[in-house]
């Protein structure tokens, strides 16, 4: 046998015609990747994998392969040299394998110059080396077992004709069917059996599985199959006898590649070899996809054309579905362009608006012209009669592109397991809104209570009871799981707080957004553009101490901040104009927290200055001005005239970044602990059970514009059509104090995409072309120069 596999590689390499077939496989590669345009050309992507080819290389080999195969026994069967082969004392798998073994020790060989990708991608990665190892093992992987398939169809349309160009259209449609054909199929409006059936029948459906960096047990089971399947049958061809006689072994055949395609089916494991374990769901994720007990139907728009890195976003939607649908069938997506109709286009933007679902525009560049294209980056989730959107993108505030790709990524998994979450789960947790201490009227924090509601039972609370019954205040308080404390302005008094007090110690989370300065903008649109900040006493002092921290009369003044819009002018004629404003302080968190990974700049307006106290408790920093601050106290005159006409002097702004907003986990002590209690309650308690809460030094962040006295998305100016991350933060918030099941925990998943070098490309783009054209072409000739030097050398001797 090994005689045979030596036999067919001399015979290949013996020709011009071999390194031919090889050299314009090799061109072909390079052509695509490196030079052309489109959507393989990889410096042009901008990312350091070596995706595009592995998406063109099932195409290439559709026709090398067979080049290679199309003589194996065609042209033994021409030559009359197989009858010789056969009566020679070995058996026919013995001669079918060699032969099968040979032609796919060529394609290695053909391969192999690929392998210069890899390190022209690790040099041009930023940094040098970021190239994900892992995920490329396991796309090598699945094109050595994609090769091999096709191999063992070409072997088996050489062994049924004397005619080499026939052997290779035989293994050329083969080829095309099983990894085209079949995929292309499926997707026609078939029944979900049928679709499936084919989709599985396919390779098509395994490979692009399996290169992503996914070793499945039944993709390799399938490809192991099919080489099985055409292995045998080349074996069954050659053997001697009738048709009639040839039936048995073809059904036996059949029916034990079904049986291994089935058994793979039946017993599988998943190993995940990309770097960050990208295709590895948390158990919180697979736990809730599991739950789907019927159809879940995801329509996702995001489909067109568009730049690179919203394909990438595209690419990394279409796996975690289909992640998604390994685990649980039920959850079935398709993706769809909904402006593909150019006669309709401005009617569908338009209701697609009216839905929530607002489209972006994009630059797409193409032969050297910049085009804007419209996409929409939303998914719709559908689940017996009721629906959820979920936003793909995350606009992030000065972002680049790349950072935009990276930070969407990153909260693919997140937005998913969300969308599916107010689809699944009944709503459990209850929260109370709390009234009568002054706190924001319903109007300013609707949209942020209509977020909560698709998750919560959220409704309002008021003290006023306290001074009749306040046992049965707390009592009707503890049905609540949470409470929400949206910038009272009112002191509380002394039995209120001490209601609030035993909800902490009982176990109830409390979001505390609170000033201990009276401040507003509203309060300078006066003739004088000015006013006072002065001091306000909540009487919350001793409780915040007791916990753990204490929110300073001060405010937070920070170059780092949003802009303040002004109008001027009337009617038509009015403009709407930008000016610095420093006390809108403009966080931008770096920290791993799930509460705020990833999450949009938040906005704040006359923030104070949080102080943390050692206690115990577990402190967190959840979000902090920037470097460039300095605190102010009060009573202070502010002057509209003085901030936005003037420049401020940056040396004064070196107090560094303050505190504004602070998580507190642990079990807290009682503000009332060895003091006189305003007030009997039944089971008071001086040391609380463990629990939660997140102080805020500021209540404008949960506060809504409105417009025409309707409320619009909270964190949206729409002067400047920014959007800033209040709600997301706000929502993030609420969900870690309240999530029993840790589907907050998601946000903390990090997905590393690989970006090449920009600056590197372009200085060097024609050097990585050159050499990734001309060097495997010089590799093979020195090959075939040492391969003909070798077998000159060893027939001399002969002689």
């Amino acid at each position: 046998m090994f005689a045979l596999i030596r036999k067919e590689i001399n015979t290949f390499f013996s020709s011009a015609v071999g390194y031919l077939v090889i050299a314009i496989f090799l061109i072909l590669n390079g052509l695509f990747l490196w030079v052309f345009k489109g959507q393989f050309n990889i410096l042009d992507s901008g990312f350091a994998d070596l995706s595009p080819f592995f998406q063109i290389a099932p195409w290439i080999l559709l026709f090398l392969i067979p080049a290679v195969t199309m003589r194996s026994f065609a042209e033994e069967r021409k030559q009359g040299t197989l009858e010789v082969l056969i009566t020679k004392p070995i058996k026919n798998w013995q001669l079918v394998l060699g032969k099968y073994l040979g032609s796919l020790s060529l394609i290695l060989i053909a391969l192999i110059p690929s392998l210069l990708y890899i390190l022209t991608i690790y040099q041009l990665g930023n940094p040098i080396g970021n190239l994900d190892i892992g995920s490329t093992i396991g796309s090598y992987i699945a094109l050595l077992l994609l090769a091999a398939s096709y191999t063992a169809m070409g072997i088996f349309s050489s062994s049924v004709t004397n005619n080499q160009i026939v052997a290779f259209l035989i293994a050329l449609f083969l080829c095309f069917v099983f990894y085209f054909g079949f995929s292309g199929l499926a997707n026609y409006n078939l029944p979900g059996a049928i679709h499936t059936f084919l989709e599985q029948l396919g390779m098509q459906l395994h490979y692009e599985r399996m290169s992503q960096g996914i070793l499945d047990t039944r993709d390799i089971f399938y490809f192991l199959s099919s080489i099985l399947l055409f292995v045998l049958l080349t074996i069954i061809i050659l053997k001697k006898g009738t048709a009639k006689q040839k039936i048995k072994p073809i059904g036996i055949t059949l029916i034990l590649a079904i049986v291994l395609f089935l058994t793979g089916n039946s017993i599988y494991n998943r190993f995940d070899l990309t770097q960050d374990g990208r295709f590895t769901l948390s158990e919180a994720t697979e736990n809730l996809v599991k739950e789907a007990a019927a159809p879940v139907v995801i329509d996702v728009l995001l489909e067109g054309n568009f730049p690179s890195e919203f394909r990438r976003l595209q690419s990394e939607t279409k796996q975690i579905l289909e992640e998604f649908n390994v685990i649980n069938p039920n959850i079935q997506h398709i993706f769809t362009n909904p402006l593909e109709e150019e006669e309709v286009r401005a009617q569908t933007i338009t209701e697609l608006q009216k839905f929530g679902l607002t489209p972006m525009e994009v630059s797409v560049q193409e032969n050297g012209k910049t085009e804007t294209e419209t996409l929409v980056p939303w998914a719709i989730l559908s689940y017996q009669n009721r629906s959820v959107k979920i936003s793909l993108i995350k606009n992030t505030i000065g972002a680049t592109s790349e950072e935009r790709v990276n930070s969407s990524i990153q909260q693919l998994e997140y937005a998913f397991a969300d969308g599916l979450t107010k689809l699944l789960h009944p709503k459990k947790h209850k929260i109370a809104v709390l009234k009568g201490n002054g706190q924001l009227p319903d109007i300013k924090i609707a949209d942020f209570i209509k977020t909560l509601q698709d998750y919560y039972f959220v409704g309002a609370f008021t003290l006023d009871s306290v001074a009749g019954n306040a046992t049965k205040t707390l009592q009707e308080l503890q049905k609540f799981d949470m409470i929400i404390n949206a910038k009272p302005t009112k002191p509380f008094s002394e039995k209120e707080k001490y209601v609030l007090d035993q909800f902490v110690m009982n176990g109830g989370k409390s979001l505390w957004l609170l000033e201990s300065v009276t401040m507003e903008i509203d309060s300078l649109m006066n003739p004088e553009g000015s006013s006072v900040a002065i001091m306000q006493d909540l009487r919350l002092g001793d409780a915040l101490f007791s916990y753990g921290l204490r929110v300073n009369p001060v405010l937070v003044n920070d170059l780092y901040s949003a802009p303040l819009v002004l109008a001027s002018g009337q009617g038509s004629k009015t403009q709407f104009t930008p000016y610095p404003w420093f006390y809108g302080s403009l966080t931008k968190s770096t920290g791993n927290h799930p509460i705020i990974k990833n999450t949009e700049s938040v906005k704040f307006e006359f923030s104070n200055q949080i102080d943390t106290l050692k206690n115990g408790i577990k402190k967190t920093i959840l979000l902090t001005s920037s470097d460039k601050s300095k605190i102010e106290g009060v009573p202070k005159e502010i002057q509209l005239e003085n901030i936005i006409r003037k420049k401020p002097d940056i040396a004064s702004y070196n107090e560094g970044p303050q505190n504004l907003a602070v998580l507190l986990e642990g079990s807290f002590k009682s503000t009332y602990k060895d003091r006189i209690k305003p007030h009997k309650i039944q089971d008071h308690k001086d040391k609380g059970v463990s629990t939660k809460m997140i102080v805020i030094a500021d209540g404008d962040i949960i506060k809504n514009q409105t417009r025409k006295g309707q409320p619009i998305e909270l964190g949206f100016d729409p002067t400047m059509n920014l959007k800033y991350g209040n709600k997301e933060f706000l929502l993030n918030a609420v969900n870690y104090l309240l999530d029993d099941s840790g589907l907050i925990e998601i946000r903390s998943k990090e997905v590393k995409i690989s970006f090449l070098n920009i600056e590197k490309v372009v200085a060097n783009k024609t050097l990585w072309q050159v050499i990734n054209i001309l060097v495997p072409l010089l590799i093979l000739v020195i090959f075939g120069l040492l391969f003909s030097f070798i077998r000159k050398k060893k027939y001399r001797k002969i002689v």
